[in-house]
This record gives structure tokens, sequence and C-alpha cells, in this order.
């Protein structure tokens, strides 16, 4: 095991005497390369912003409030409860629906829009389809929506674009066959006549998640919109240069809006005395839909993990008629400069040797920074800055930089206690202690940079330690001090000259040294060379300790003197 240790830590030494300190080069070069293939390839980072918007948004301190003229009509659990003795279970006669809506029609509201999907007829009550049909005919202002199904059924459906009352063409295609689209409309007839038609579907990422919704279809050139699009078209709401998807900027959790009960409002209006308000639809947008988790159409947002699509569905309108919907800063150009941007800002700091304490904690603030601008922007803007891949990318870099600068650092101290312990009889070690005089005390940033150079010019496995002389007084004993210390087989003379050889060298090259690093001019340094031999059947931190003392004092005394 022995052996085994030592052959790695020769190795990874070995190697960190090639590269020196252009593996962190190496790294980001590789890293860039990687974001170059993510970004026009794979994008994964580029689009790795679903958990942190999470996050974000659902933990806003200003978050918008919701539109006031937007009222949702709820058949919750309490009206399915409560209309059953007359109706029964859902779905009810569409003659319930056709008087809800005339009566709402009386009040004026801006528009109606069904949450509902009439995609069958009801065999069983054909007079109350008829009588619903005939409301529907009666209104300009009701809106109904359509399924777009899966693309894979296409093949199998008869219905083509240019059959769908109101859909237009782009002019994108200008092919004069119209391909089939799986697709389900409303069965009413006056309902698919009104042109007030758009598509309900909401599609969840790939987790399962909803943050987006999508504003239409492109079916070849032809263009189904969606409830909202088509809403905010008849509204004269700001629906130009709108996104296909649109990232959806939520007013809080489910039940932000103004709900009213379906039972209540139907029963207040048949009652001859009134509880509620004659005009409280009045110019309104009122929403026909469900909350009951009995007719399943719950799901999971970044605000819960059951929401009403009908409650999405009116955020979506509310987005579009604010024109607030987030815009996401994201793309390939901006998602490639950032991200290189903070890999090699983070590549230079560790490839110049600065401090590294200073580097992390400057690359930790950073860090929290940019979090902390993204986190703002989404409180004080409509937009979402998209950093998780940047700094997914130079987290990622860091880690690896760190790692090997521990494992380099611990790899050249183990080197050196491994050449003690393998010899029998002991092994030679040559000491080289270098003395910094100075009137203040020297930065741990200019050591460390003399220390790196100190490192790039032996050639040998020698180690290079700091020193730092911190008390004062009496006990002002050590100024700064480095120690540059070398470990050869006690019967290698060869070894033992080439040690000699490169320290006395490194000597001679240390004011050269010590110019290119900011110390102070007027900083003296004085070194001096002792060797000595340690035992491995004796107590090695006495031995060190005593190898040391002897080093200090001939530098001190005997040198000086």
């Amino acid at each position: 095991m022995l052996k085994l240790k030592l052959m790695l830590n020769q190795q990874l030494a070995n190697i960190t005497r090639r590269l020196h300190n252009n593996f962190y080069l190496y790294l980001s070069a590789l890293l860039t390369v990687l974001v170059l293939l993510d970004a026009s390839v794979f994008h994964v980072g580029e689009n790795m912003r679903d958990r942190a918007f999470d996050m974000m948004v659902k933990n806003r301190i200003i978050v918008p409030k919701p539109d006031a003229d937007i009222v949702i009509v709820d058949i919750n659990e309490a009206s399915l409860s409560a209309m059953s003795a007359e109706y029964g279970r859902w779905p009810w006669p569409r003659q319930v629906l056709g008087e809800f809506l005339e009566n709402i029609e009386a009040q004026q509201p801006k528009a109606v829009v069904f949450d509902i999907l009439f995609s069958d007829p009801d065999i069983y009550n054909p007079d109350s389809d008829a009588y619903f049909n005939e409301v529907i005919a009666g209104t300009q202002n009701t809106f109904f929506p359509m399924l777009r199904l899966a693309e894979e059924s296409d093949q199998l459906s008869q219905i083509t674009p240019n059959m769908i009352p109101g859909i237009k063409r782009t002019g994108a295609d200008q092919s004069n066959t119209a391909k089939p689209i799986a697709i389900v409309l409303p069965h009413l007839e006056a309902a698919l006549n009104s042109e007030h038609l758009g598509t309900h579907n909401i599609y969840p990422d790939k987790d399962g998640i909803v943050r987006e919704y999508k504003l239409w279809h492109d079916e070849s050139g032809w263009i189904l919109p969606s409830l909202p699009l088509a809403v905010a078209n008849f509204t004269k709401a700001n629906a130009a240069d709108l996104p296909q998807n649109m990232l959806i900027n939520w007013r809080g959790k489910p039940f932000t809006y103004q709900f009213a009960t379906f039972s209540d409002v139907y029963t207040d209006m048949a009652s001859k005395v009134k509880k509620r308000p004659a005009n409280e639809f009045k110019d309104k947008i009122v929403i026909i839909g469900s909350t009951a988790p009995s007719l399943f159409d719950l799901k999971a947002t970044a605000m819960a993990k059951a929401h009403p699509g009908v409650e999405i569905l009116a955020t979506a309108i509310d987005n579009i008629k604010h024109d607030d919907y987030l815009k996401v800063w994201r793309g390939k150009t901006p998602y490639i400069l950032m991200s290189l941007t903070l890999v090699w800002l983070t590549a230079l700091a560790f490839f110049r040797n600065i401090d590294r304490d200073k580097v992390t904690r400057v690359f930790s603030s950073s860090q929290i920074i940019l979090i902390t601008l993204s986190y703002l922007a989404i409180n004080f803007t409509n937009t979402y800055l998209d950093l998780t891949g940047p700094i997914t990318w130079a987290v990622l870099y860091f880690s690896v930089a760190k790692i090997y600068a521990l494992a380099n650092d611990r790899a050249m101290q183990r080197l050196l206690a491994n050449d003690v312990e393998s010899g029998k009889k002991g092994a030679a070690i040559l000491l080289m202690p270098i003395m910094f005089e100075t009137r203040e005390p020297l930065s741990d940033s200019l050591l460390k940079k003399l220390q790196y150079k100190i490192e790039q010019q032996t050639q040998r496995h020698a180690t290079v330690e700091i020193l730092k002389g911190t008390q004062s007084g009496i006990w002002g004993l050590f100024s700064d001090m480095i120690i540059v210390s070398w470990a050869y087989a006690h019967d290698n003379e060869a070894e033992a000259s080439k040690a000699t050889q490169e320290a006395t060298q490194l000597g001679t090259q240390l004011n050269q040294l010590i110019q290119g690093t900011g110390i102070p001019e007027d900083t003296t340094a004085r070194y001096t060379l002792h060797s000595g031999t340690l035992n491995t059947e004796k107590p090695m931190a006495n031995q060190w300790r005593g190898l040391f003392a002897q080093a200090i004092i001939k530098l001190d005394i005997l040198e000086a003197s």
C-alpha cells in the first residue's frame, strides 16, 4: 500500500510539474468546446432554467395582482353536490348552461369563455342541446375551446384547418392543400360558426410542470389560436408580437383570482329575490370552468402541485391583456458569452496563482450576485434572467480546478513524507529557508505569488511552504519565511548533487523572482542551505523540528555573522 501511495503521488507530482498552471487553461479550453457544443447541438445548459425559475417565481416579494375584471365561475365540488338532486352528476343537461349564459349575457360582460369542451351531442336531451345552441347564436362575445390532439393521429383525421371557421393563414405555406389535423371541435353548430374558437391545450415541460402557455399552433401556415389569444384579439388587448410559447407570469397560488360558485350564481339568477349584485359581471371577462378534483382539470405548476386548469387559462388571458408575461433573457449568444466569461475569469484567477481563499470568496460572491440580480429582475421587471446555465458551467470549472489544486498540494506534501518513510535507514533532506525582512508583514497573496514562482523554478520534487511571522514584541521570533525542501535517498550522491545545484541556482535567481511579484522594493531576502538525515526508526516530528531549528540558527546566526 505504501508503494502504491508513493507511486500515485509521484505520478500526480510529475503531471503537475509538466503542466504547471497550464492545467487551468487546458480545462477552460475543454469547457469552451463543451459550451459551444451544448449551445449548438444539445441545448442542456441553455435551457437549464426550470428549478431556479420555480424557486424564484414562487418566492417573489413583489407579485403582480390578478385582474379584477377577470372572474371565474367555478363548477366546484359544492356546485356538483348542490345541483345533483335536480340534474344529476356531471355532465348536466346543456339547458343549464344555456340558461346560465342567457342570464350572464343580460349583464353585458365583455366576454364569456367556456373552459368546457362540448365535443359530443347530448343524445338523451336533444332539445337541451338545441336550446343551448340557440342561446349561443344570439351572442357575439362567447368563446369555446377546441382540443388539438397528438400529431401522430393526424393521418386518421378528416378535418383540415380550412374547414374551421375563423382560422386564417399566415402566408408561410402557399400550397393549396391543407393537411389533416387531429382536433376535437365543438359539436354545437353555433359555437363552431361563432369564429370565437381557441385551443385550450396545456403542455407541461418534460418534468411535468406547467410553466408556459402555447398561444398558437402553426399547422403548415394555418394558425390555430389559443383561447387566451382569441379573447385578446376580440377585446383589442395587446396581442401583437406575442411569442408562440409564453412564459407565464403567475399571480400567486391557486384561487388567487375572483371566484364565484356556479350553483350559487345559478340559483340566484332563478330566484325572485336577488341577493347578488345585478351588474356583478358587467364588463367582466367571465370564465366558466371547474376546479373540482373529480373532473380532473388540475395541473402541476411552478406555484402548486395541483393548479386548476381554468385558473391557468385566466392567468394566460391576464398576461396578454396587460402585456406582462415573462420575457426570458436567454438564447445562444448571451448563453455562450456569459458562460465563457465566467469560466475564463475563474481560469485566469487560478492560472495567475491568486490567493485561493480570495478566489473562493470572490467566486462565491459573484455567483450570489448573479442569482440576486436574476431574483431582483423577476421582482421589479417582467424579465427572467436565465443565468442558470452559465452559473452551472462556472461552478463546474471552479469545482474541478479547486479539486486539482487541493489534490496537487496534498500530493506534494505526501511526496516528501513518502520519500522519508520509504527509506529503511533514513532519507536525506536539504532545507532552504528564505527569510524576508520588511517593515510590514507581507500579504498572503504576495507570498503565494512568490511560492508559485519558486515552484516553477524547481525541476525536482521540491516542496515549497510558507511560514507567516505574525507575532510581535519579544515574541517576534520569525519574519515572513518560505521553506524549500528536497528529499532523496541518503546514499544517493547524484540526487544530493542535483538538489544542491538546484537550490544554489534558485538562490542566484531569488532577487529576480522577487521583483516580479509586487513585494516592496525595500524587502531584503536571506537564505541558507542546510542538510540532514531523518531516520524512520525515530520519531519524525522531533527530527523535523530539530532539522528546522538548525537551519534557522544557521540562517540567523552563522550566516549573519
